[in-house]
């Protein structure tokens, strides 16, 4: 063979190679992603609050009992986690990769609002939530105190399936304190902006799961092509949408640009900003 095809030929194999192990670096790694959010009148207790945003795990395991995804979780302080839907995939079926995030969880409170896969599933994990202690938002609220103040955690269940239901979620939190707003997907955006909700947690769009740079994603189911509303920090007058880019798959086991994250939002007063 002559020496230029042959040296052709080990680029080719040394670049396909590289594409290869940079797409499972990307499957298999775990990101870290932190935002500071304003927020318009919260209570002093509430400086500083943080919550560990998850979603989209789809059954995909990180290791025995999900030990290394729990010991970068447990590596950082937090005061609430939030779940925004789709522990479990229609495809596998499993609820254990789900129930051992759970249950490995340092002891704070855990708020969950299901979605459109766990629908496809029939809620199965439900009742296996309930048991862990988990608090499940179904177009509800949960009145969330520290000493004699207090913020509104609710939720809505999956917009994407046209579960939601913003005002019964909604309903009772009109006190002028802040309101924290889980969804499964970010569809709620505009009408969660226009009752004043200051932050929205969401998932679903896996960050597009496949993205390019400046373009963003490619695709995401409801959205279509180059979606507007795929991943990342939003913001609309006092409201803030937060899109967690997930951390597993669905029907491909593929990402690029866009690795598996976990989200820690740390709330702070708007006044003081």
């Amino acid at each position: 063979m002559a020496k230029g095809k042959l040296s052709r030929r080990l680029f080719l194999f040394g670049g396909a190679l590289a594409g290869l192990s940079y797409l499972y670096y990307q499957v298999k790694s775990i990101a870290v992603t932190k935002y500071a959010v304003p927020v318009k009148n919260l209570p002093p207790p509430f400086h500083g609050f943080t919550i560990l945003h998850l979603t989209d795990l789809h059954s995909k395991e990180y290791g025995a009992r999900q030990e290394r995804l729990l010991e970068l979780i447990n590596s950082h302080e937090f005061d609430m986690v939030a779940i925004t839907g789709d522990l479990v995939d229609k495809d596998k079926r499993q609820s254990k990769p789900a129930l051992d995030l759970i249950q490995g969880l340092p002891q704070k409170p855990v708020f969950f609002v299901p979605g459109n896969h766990e629908w496809w599933t029939n809620y199965e994990i439900r009742d296996a939530l309930l048991w862990e202690g988990v608090q499940l938002l179904e177009n509800t609220n949960y009145q969330f105190n520290k000493g004699e103040e207090h913020i509104w955690i609710a939720g809505v269940d999956d917009p994407f399936l046209q579960k939601h239901n913003l005002d019964q979620a909604l309903a009772g939190t009109g006190d002028d304190m802040p309101r924290l707003l889980l969804a499964h997907a970010p569809d709620i955006y505009p009408s969660a902006m226009q009752t004043g909700v200051d932050l929205v947690m969401a998932g679903h769009t896996h960050g597009g799961q496949v993205r390019l740079p400046v373009l963003g994603a490619l695709f995401v189911p409801g959205q279509g092509f180059l979606p507007q509303l795929d991943y990342g920090l939003f913001s609309t007058g006092s409201s803030t949408m937060v899109i967690n880019g997930g951390l597993g798959e669905s029907i491909l086991p593929l990402r690029f640009y866009n690795p598996p994250e976990i989200v820690l939002i740390t709330l702070f007063n708007a006044a003081t900003s």
